[in-house]
C-alpha cells in the first residue's frame, strides 16, 4: 500500500477515534456512570421510587458519555441547541415543577387533613430540616442564596428544590436535584431507625381517633380557600400552590374530571420523563463531581434527618397538652416531610409492626399532604427574603 494512502488513513482514523467517548473518558464519568447504573438498579430490585430513579439513572448515564466540546455538535444538555438543552429548559425556567404539583394536586385528597387540622403541624415541625440545613450551609461558607437552596433539600420535595434552586442557585441545581430525590427514594430506609429511636413501645401502641368523614362541599371550598389564604401570606409560593390547589380543585368539583385525569395521569407522567432525564443529564463529570456537591449531599442527608426527627419530637410535645383518647401516634411525625406518600406509608408499616389492627395511614396522609405545602410555603419564604 502506497505510504502515502497509508498515512490519510490512520490520519483519518486517528481523527476518528478523537470523535469518540473513549478519547475523552475520565475516572469521573466512570464514577457518574455506576451511581447512575445504582440508581436504575435499586429502582428495579427495590422498588424505590422508581418513577424517578430510572429516568434520573438513565439520564445521568446520557449526561456521562463525554465527546469532543465546543465542536458546534449540539449534543450535550450545556450545549446551546440540542434537545436535551431544550428539554432541560423546563428545568432551568421552573417550568416543570408547577406542572409536577398540578398533578400532585388532582390525585391528593385533603379528607385526612381537614378531618384533623391540628395535624398540621406536623408538617409545619419538619420543616425544621430546611433551615437548619439552611443554617448550615452559610457556616460552611455558601452564599445566603446558595444556603437557601441547599436547605429545601430537607423538605423532601424534589420539585420545589428544583423550582428553587432555579431561582436562586442555578449553578447547583444538578446537586440539589440529584439529593433531593435521592433521599425521596430513600425515605423507607432512613426514617424508620429514626422513628423506633425516639419513640417509646406504649407510644407505638397509641390508637388515635378515626377521622370524621369530610363533605363533599368541605373539599370542594378547600382549595379555593387554600390558595387564597396560603398565596396572600406567602405570594412568592404562588407557582407551586397555584397550582397544587387549582388540581385539587379540578379533582373534587365532579365536573372537570377529563382534566383531573389528565393532570393525574398523562401530564404528570410527561413531565416526569422529562425532569427525571434531564436532571440525570445535567450530572456532567466535569461540572458535577466537586467539592461543592458533596457538601450539598451531606448537608442534604442531615436535613433530612433533622426533618424527620423535628416531626416525631414535636408529635411527642402535643401529647404533653393533649387529653388522654386524644393522644397523637408520634409514629406519624415523620410523614411530615412531603414525600408523598412514601412517608405516610413507612408510618403505617412501622405501626403495623407493633399491632397488627393500628391502622396509621390516613393520619399520616394528613401530616404528608401538610408537609408539602409547608415545604412550598417555606421555598416562598426563601425565596422572598434572598432574592
Amino acid at each position: 500500500m502506497d505510504s502515502g494512502v497509508f498515512d490519510f488513513i490512520l490520519s483519518q482514523f486517528k481523527e476518528f477515534l478523537g470523535y469518540t467517548a473513549f478519547a475523552h473518558f475520565t475516572p469521573g464519568h466512570l464514577v457518574m456512570i455506576i451511581v447512575g447504573i445504582i440508581f436504575i438498579t435499586l429502582a428495579i430490585t427495590k422498588n424505590y421510587e422508581p418513577l424517578l430513579l430510572i429516568p434520573i439513572g438513565f439520564g445521568i448515564l446520557l449526561g456521562n458519555i463525554p465527546f469532543a466540546e465546543n465542536t458546534g455538535l449540539q449534543i450535550g444538555l450545556y450545549e446551546e441547541g440540542s434537545v436535551l438543552n431544550y428539554l432541560y429548559f423546563g428545568v432551568m425556567k421552573g417550568v416543570y415543577p408547577p406542572l409536577i404539583f398540578l398533578g400532585i394536586g388532582a390525585m391528593t385528597d385533603f379528607s385526612s387533613l381537614l378531618s384533623q387540622p391540628r395535624l398540621v403541624l406536623l408538617g409545619a415541625a419538619a420543616q425544621l430540616g430546611i433551615f437548619a440545613a439552611y443554617s448550615s450551609s452559610l457556616l460552611l461558607g455558601f452564599s445566603p442564596e446558595q444556603a437557601g437552596a441547599i436547605g429545601i433539600i430537607g423538605g423532601a420535595d424534589g420539585p420545589t428544590a428544583i423550582f428553587l434552586s432555579s431561582k436562586l442557585a442555578p449553578e447547583f441545581m444538578g446537586p440539589i436535584a440529584i439529593a433531593a430525590y435521592s433521599y425521596m427514594a430513600l425515605v423507607p430506609v432512613i426514617q424508620p431507625p429514626i422513628m423506633r429511636l425516639l419513640t417509646t413501645k406504649k407510644e407505638r401502641l397509641i390508637r388515635m381517633k378515626p377521622p370524621r368523614a369530610v363533605p363533599k362541599q368541605e373539599k370542594i371550598v378547600f382549595p379555593i380557600v387554600g390558595v387564597l389564604l396560603t398565596t396572600f401570606i406567602m405570594p412568592t409560593a404562588l407557582p407551586l400552590l397555584g397550582m397544587l390547589f387549582f388540581g385539587n380543585l379540578l379533582k373534587e368539583s365532579g365536573v372537570t374530571n377529563r382534566l383531573a385525569e389528565t393532570a393525574r395521569t398523562s401530564l404528570i407522567d410527561i413531565i416526569t420523563i422529562f425532569l427525571g432525564l434531564t436532571v440525570g443529564a445535567s450530572t456532567q463529570a466535569t461540572v458535577f463531581l466537586t467539592k461543592e456537591s458533596l457538601l450539598i449531599f451531606g448537608l442534604g442527608a442531615a436535613s433530612f434527618v433533622v426533618a424527620t426527627f423535628g416531626g416525631v419530637l414535636f408529635a411527642k410535645i402535643m401529647n404533653v397538652f393533649s387529653k388522654e383518647g386524644n393522644k397523637v401516634n408520634p409514629l406519624i411525625g415523620n410523614a411530615g416531610v412531603s414525600a408523598v406518600p412514601d412517608s405516610a406509608r413507612v408510618s403505617q408499616h412501622i405501626g403495623l409492626e407493633y399491632d397488627k389492627s393500628n391502622h396509621l395511614l390516613m393520619h399520616a396522609m394528613a401530616a404528608n399532604v401538610s408537609g408539602v405545602i409547608g415545604s412550598a410555603i417555606a421555598a416562598g419564604i426563601l425565596l422572598s427574603f434572598l432574592t
